[in-house]
């Protein structure tokens, strides 16, 4: 309060002051030049030069604002561009990310041409103009995005494998990331895209020798790894030796048998798949012991199945295999299956009736049905036997019959 009293009494007092020199003291201002004459009294002039000074100091400070802002009196200004390509750039992701590519193709293209750091730019675009089928236009963009980054090779190489993947170029596409692989073996998503590619192109070998650096580099959980090793063994098992003789073929299984990591030896699904190569390849007598093995160990409806499918050397023996398990297991409806197709090898023909009828007491199937059926007319059950055959059609119309191991390999059932 005292220091605004004493701001008002400065004021009046400097007026007053004003006041008694303008009135003690007017002075006279004659301005003449070629004939224009001006003439005035001092103070007024004086007020005069003031309004005209802060008229051209207003005037300056405006058009300096316009031009820094880039306004409506310098729309060029080169602040005003790089705003409208910070626009660009941000509706061409936006729209990138909402798949309207060819908004994103021609709002990243004009940003990323004036953009001081563009490679996401340039990437975007490539992945624009690749869902657009604009190839080469990608591929340019990819290469624009390696001479404004040098440095960026990995990211652009992982880039192109993608589109190439989107393209349907697989083989491209992995030699891409083996060239990437070769320059940067640790990079986990170098890695991740190698293992998706041998996937795609089913190359069981080359992804068995890649599983090893996935586990040291923990580019996939434990869980995912071991559903993708036991994968490529299940598959590797089914496809050895497709391509040789009998005998050869014989020893490509059994070298890449050798080759399968202990821990999953025992592995249903993989020991599955080496059984049924090895009964394809007409080897049976060397699954039969090999799925003794691993039940006793572990009992296992699937392989208890498959030990029932494949003729061994010792049909006998195998019998008495089985029916040992069944103290433990007396009511698995897929033992007792194997137990009756056993009984049927060996020729004992009414305890292989008793097997496959006490399977049905606790599981209608269609492939029980199918092979008491056959041992009834075998017996001259006609009758019976055509009656067990309605069944089982009647059965299979279901969309998955019951009672059987549902990861068997197509085509065991």
């Amino acid at each position: 309060m005292n220091r605004l009293f004493l701001i008002a009494l400065a004021v009046v007092s400097a007026a007053a002051l004003l006041g008694l020199l303008v009135s003690e003291h007017p002075g006279y201002v004659l301005v003449s030049y070629r004939g224009f004459l001006y003439e005035a009294g001092l103070w007024s002039t004086l007020v005069l030069v003031l309004l005209v000074m802060l008229v051209l100091h207003s005037l300056r400070l405006v058009l300096r604002g316009a031009t820094a802002s880039g306004g409506l009196i310098n729309p060029w200004s080169s602040r005003h561009r790089a705003r409208r390509m910070d626009q660009a750039a941000r509706l061409g992701l936006v729209d990138l990310a909402e798949g309207r590519w060819q908004e994103a193709l021609r709002h990243l293209r004009r940003a990323a041409a004036a953009d001081r750091q563009p490679l996401a730019l340039y990437l975007g675009a490539a992945r624009a103009a690749n869902e657009l089928g604009q190839y080469e236009e990608s591929d340019a963009f990819l290469e624009q995005a390696l001479a404004a980054e040098p440095r960026a090779g990995i990211a652009v190489g992982l880039a192109r494998t993608r589109l190439l993947i989107d393209r349907g170029q697989l083989q491209e596409a992995l030699q891409t990331i083996r060239a990437l692989h070769a320059e940067q073996p640790q990079h986990p998503q170098v890695l991740k895209l190698e293992q998706r590619l041998l996937f795609e192109l089913r190359d069981w070998d080359a992804l068995a020798r890649l599983i090893p650096e996935l586990r040291r580099r923990h580019v996939l959980d434990d869980a995912a790894l071991r559903r993708l090793e036991r994968g490529v063994w299940v598959n590797a098992m089914g496809l050895a030796g497709d391509d040789a003789s009998s005998t050869a073929a014989l020893s490509a299984l059994h070298a890449r048998w050798k080759r399968v990591p202990s821990s999953l030896r025992h592995d249903p699904e993989v020991l599955a798949s080496y059984a049924l190569r090895l009964d394809a390849l007409g080897a049976g007598r060397e699954a039969t012991p090999l799925l003794a093995e691993a039940i006793h160990q572990h009992y296992q409806p699937a392989l208890v199945y498959l030990y029932g499918k494949i003729q061994g050397a010792d049909s006998s023996r195998q019998l008495r295999e089985a029916e040992a398990w069944l103290k433990q297991h007396p009511a698995d409806p897929v033992l007792l299956l194997t137990l009756g197709r056993l009984s049927a090898a060996n020729r004992l023909w009414g305890k292989a009736r008793d097997y496959f009828e006490a399977s049905l007491g606790f599981v209608r199937n269609p492939e029980i049905c199918a092979e008491l059926a056959h041992l009834l007319q075998q017996m001259g059950e006609t009758e019976e036997s055509n009656r067990m055959f309605r069944e089982g059609l009647e059965l299979s119309s279901a969309q998955r019959p019951a009672g059987l191991p549902a990861w068997l390999p197509a085509g065991v059932h």
